[in-house]
């Protein structure tokens, strides 16, 4: 029985006495046998004793070679075995490396965050480790399920039973690693960059396809329903780039009821004759032996499915105990619904909270919403007479598009031009390729050549030098034996002359003679010997003479014949180099004149009257001029190189080519962003573009020929090039030369001028009502005191609106900065402090502008319509500042509420300051009456003819000026984006 088994590895605190059991178990040859083995040994990893893992490691090479063993088998149990063995060893392998981490797998989030050490690194790797532990367990289900026939229930039968029993194990390790990996994956997102993790969303995303399919088809086996409540993945996945999806992630909980019967308990089967066909039947002793070891009783061992016992209840008791089953099924199926309600009822509640959240913030928006409208009230009016200008628009709008289709058709036509030119290009790159392919032949050819000729005279060199040494040697061993002959006929004579002598002598002198003549007789014999030797010696001498006459007559023949052949190689290399030299020029003449043809297209494209709508922006073509300048400097180097040696013109060719590419997108770029900049800028943008070009064209003239390539001066071509990058610094916004820390301090200096602005706007303000109660009487007097205090109110609004603009930015700043000073969190945030920076200038300039307009209608030499405008004017610039300070505020801020007040009080102070204009013109204009009385009919009549003229002049002037109005704010919205910087992630559009 398994529980015994757990027990007794705590009781012991290891497995010593389980591998001593386990070693005398036939794992190797019974296939049955070891799946059984697998499936305790996976109980005890989770549920034993720690120590079990431990223990466990020693026999991990024999589990690895058993797994190898059986994986040779590719149908039944064995090809199971393998892949279940590999995920044994696995999971004591990531034990082993993560000693936090339980054999059951359960941990707390705090005991997962300490497991990582806080280090990012460390999570990556985990995750990954996590990633391989899936992946066993994913192919152990996908496993058992391929080899069962799913057309049939065979959920029901022992032998589907018998496979199907270790994917509990599994189905509760692969919850809580897909819970853990989500979590894994959601803390990395938030430390690293997402193309980092790119690979592990990937990984992520396939495992769960395959996890979220193998518990759907487990939940619908009859088997798994009365043992475990498996879980239901989400539809989608989570998405990891956006952190608050980590709260919408629900953990899979696996509920195992605590007293359900085990698999093999239940009446599956009463028949002795459900086996496993795959498999042939256990022996009987190996049966025998495992049930000794791991339990026998038949009603709850977890792998006997065969009744062994043979023992049968009646009909009435097996009743009672089955329909005791199901009653318990029924109360962990009940058990199961009231969590999974639980748990949606938890999901609702948190629903229900974010819910009522939006609808606080509706409502806030709702409020919101009523302040705006009275504003919005005033401007109702512009905007109905915008609508018939909209509509005349609508009937231009037709033209406008019959003239872009026929730009779309002159773009389609330069773009396959263009296409035309880059495949020229490239036939002319591959023709050279070749070339420089048979150039390399040849080297080879001729290398080869003279390293046969250096071979052939090397060994006619030794083969002399062998013979001339040889032939020395025979020489001087002749004339050795020719000075022994000598001496020898010398003593011979001297001999003869004794023996005449001695012929006179005593008869003692005869044996001397005898003595002497035996010795005679013996150098005779040397003679003859050195005489025989001396013959051998001269054969031989004539016989190397001889073979060396051959040898020299044959080397010769070979090294006239290796001659002729270098000969013929040089003359092929020749034509060759010529062929090679004349390829070069033809390939560096193509990538010239496609240069040219680029550069050409361009100052065509810029006199194109459709390239008028193209903008671009001064900072991206600041960033092509750097670019060209840079391949000046490349293709400098490159025609050096060419001339030093003509063999570098591939890199000549490139550099050519792309050096026309970026003056000529430097040419078109500056054309779109002189339509961009004001007038004189634009004409002097122009004509260094158009001076760029005609120099790129006359620089592609001198290279195209070879007579002129070295003389080739870029100087003219980079001094434009300079030029044109030395206007687009210029014409670049000032927001983007500001160093970090000038922006905060550029936001307080703008804040100050803005108080400081509307401070004077009120003294000034106050100083003219004084003088005009000085100077003015009756209405006019009335009618001055009504607009100045007005203004007034306006004046003290705009102040009240801007101290609660610096409260609220001095919130923003305390509450999101964290540890960084105010000036790198300016600086970080850069978009919207230029964007309070721009307001604050608004307003500081509209209360300016006003002071002055209200000072001239004092005067009486103003309008009072200019009164009227500028007062519009300083409602849009303090809603662009509410706006600029509220963007990053906190919705419950109390500054927020006070800004939102102030900025009330600012639209209630305008339309005061309308309607007191509005009323004290139309008082000044009731007082100026009309006086016909003195006039007769013919002037009434040419002053109503003149009236209708100028009625009408005044009519068309109105459509001229709306149309200008139109005109110049779309023009101001184009240079206000370039001035703080709107363009720059759109840089070179067209």
């Amino acid at each position: 029985m398994l529980p015994p088994c757990i027990l007794g590895t705590h009781h012991e605190k290891g497995a010593h006495t389980f591998w001593a059991a386990v070693n005398r178990l036939p794992l190797s040859s019974n296939a049955v046998l070891c799946w059984k083995f697998c499936h305790v040994f996976h109980k005890l990893l989770r549920d034993g004793h720690p120590n079990v893992i431990k223990d466990s490691m020693r026999n991990k090479a024999d589990l690895a070679d058993m797994s190898r063993m059986w994986g040779h088998l590719s149908e039944g149990y064995g090809k199971l075995c393998s892949i279940y063995l590999k995920l044994l060893i696995t999971k004591m392998e990531f034990h082993i490396k993560n000693p936090r981490f339980p054999g059951n797998l359960q941990m707390s989030n705090r005991q997962l965050d300490e497991a990582g050490e806080n280090d990012v690194n460390n999570f990556f790797q985990l995750t990954v480790e996590m990633f391989d532990y899936l992946e066993c367990e994913l192919n152990l289900f996908l496993g058992v399920f391929n080899s069962l026939d799913m057309s049939r229930s065979v959920s029901v039968t022992a032998a589907g039973q018998c496979r199907l029993a270790p994917l509990i194990q599994v189905i509760l390790d692969c919850s809580h690693l897909y819970d853990y990996t989500v979590k894994l994956l959601f803390k990395l997102h938030s430390c690293l960059p997402a193309d980092t993790l790119q690979g592990h969303r990937d990984r992520f995303q396939e495992q769960f396809k395959k996890l979220k399919s193998l518990f759907y088809r487990s939940s619908n086996l009859q088997y798994f329903k009365r043992l475990i409540q498996i879980p239901q993945l989400p539809e989608n996945p989570p998405n990891f780039l956006r952190a608050s999806a980590l709260s919408e992630h629900i953990s899979p909980v696996v509920v195992i009821p605590a007293e359900s019967s085990s698999p093999e308990s239940e009446h599956v089967v009463e028949t002795d004759d459900l086996v496993d066909t795959d498999v042939p039947s256990l022996p009987a002793p190996s049966e025998v032996k495992f049930d000794d070891l791991f339990g026998t009783s038949a009603a709850i061992d977890p792998f006997n499915f065969n009744s062994q016992n043979g023992m049968r209840k009646d009909d009435k008791d097996r009743l009672i105990e089955q329909l005791t089953r199901e009653i318990q099924a029924l109360k962990e199926e009940l058990e199961s619904f009231r969590l999974e309600s639980g748990r949606l009822c938890q999901a609702l509640r948190g629903r229900v909270n974010e819910l009522e959240a939006e609808l606080a913030e509706q409502s806030h928006l709702r409020l919101q919403a009523v302040g705006e409208s009275e504003f919005l009230k005033a401007e109702l009016d512009d905007l109905r007479r915008a609508r018939e200008d909209t509509e005349k628009e609508q009937r231009s709008l037709t033209e406008i598009e019959k003239k872009a289709q026929a730009n779309e058709q002159r773009y389609t036509k330069l773009k396959e031009k263009y296409t035309e030119l880059v495949q020229s290009h490239a036939d002319l790159l591959r023709k050279n390729a070749e070339v420089t392919r048979q150039m390399t032949v040849a080297r080879a050819a001729q290398d080869e050549v003279e390293e046969v000729r250096r071979e052939m005279q090397e060994k006619v060199k030794g083969a002399q030098e062998a013979a001339d040494r040889q032939e020395r040697e025979q020489v001087k061993q002749l004339q050795e034996l020719q000075r022994e002959l000598v001496s020898t006929q010398a003593e011979l004579d001297s001999l003869k002359t004794t023996m005449a002598s001695s012929q006179q002598s005593s008869e003692v002198l005869s044996t001397q003679l005898v003595a002497l003549e035996s010795e005679k007789a013996e150098l005779v014999q040397t003679l003859s010997k050195v005489e025989a030797e001396l013959a051998v010696q001269g054969e031989e001498l004539q016989r190397v003479q001889s073979s060396l006459a051959t040898e020299r007559e044959s080397g010769v023949k070979t090294a006239e014949a290796l001659q002729n052949q270098l000969n013929e190689k040089e003359s092929r290399e020749q034509a060759l180099e010529s062929q090679l030299v004349a390829a070069r020029w033809s390939s560096l003449q193509g990538a010239v004149e496609e240069a040219e043809k680029i550069i050409q297209d361009s100052l065509a494209q810029i006199d194109d009257p459709a390239h008028i709508s193209c903008t671009s922006s001064a900072d991206y073509l600041a960033s092509r001029c750097r670019a060209s300048l840079e391949s000046m400097d490349n293709l400098q180097r490159a025609r050096e190189a060419f001339l030093t040696d003509n063999t570098a013109v591939l890199e000549l060719v490139r550099v050519v080519t792309q050096c026309g590419h970026l003056v000529g997108d430097t040419i078109v770029q500056g054309s779109a962003t002189s339509h961009m900049v004001p007038v004189e800028q634009a004409e002097a943008l122009s004509e260094s573009v158009k001076t760029c070009g005609s120099e790129a064209l006359a620089l592609l003239g001198q290279m195209k020929q070879q007579d002129s390539l070295a003389a080739a001066d870029g100087n003219k071509l980079r001094t434009a090039l300079e030029a044109i990058l030395t206007t687009a610094e210029k014409l670049r916004p000032r927001g983007l030369e500001l160093q970090q820390g000038e922006l905060g301090d550029l936001v307080e200096q703008e804040m100050a001028a803005t108080s400081a602005a509307v401070e004077s706007a009120a003294a000034r303000i106050e100083e003219m009502l004084n003088k005009s109660r000085a100077v003015d009487t009756g209405i006019k007097m009335e009618v001055n005191e009504r607009i100045l205090a007005s203004c007034t109110e306006l004046m003290q609004a705009i102040k009240a609106l801007v101290l609660s603009s610096k409260d609220l930015q001095r919130d923003i700043v305390e509450s999101g900065r964290g540890a960084a000073s105010m000036k790198e969190f300016y600086a970080k945030n850069s978009r919207w402090t230029e964007g309070l920076i721009s307001a604050s200038k608004a307003v500081g300039w509209g209360a300016t502008v006003m002071v002055d307009a209200a000072d001239m209608v004092v005067q009486g030499k103003g309008k009072f319509e200019e009164l009227m405008v500028c007062s519009h004017e300083i409602a849009a610039s303090t809603a662009q500042l509410v706006a600029a300070s509220k963007v990053k505020a906190d919705k419950d801020s109390s500054n927020l509420q006070r800004l939102q007040q102030a900025s009330r009080g600012v639209t209630q102070a305008t339309a005061a300051v309308v309607a007191s204009t509005k009323s004290g013109k139309s008082q000044i204009e009731e007082t100026e009456t009309m006086d016909f009385s003195s006039m007769t009919l013919t002037q009434i009549k040419r002053q109503e003819m003149d009236a209708q003229v100028m009625v009408l002049e005044l009519e068309t002037r109105l459509q001229k000026e709306r149309e200008r109005l139109g005109e110049l704010r779309k023009k101001h919205y184009e240079l206000a984006g370039v001035a703080e910087g709107w363009g720059e992630e759109g840089e070179g559009t067209g």
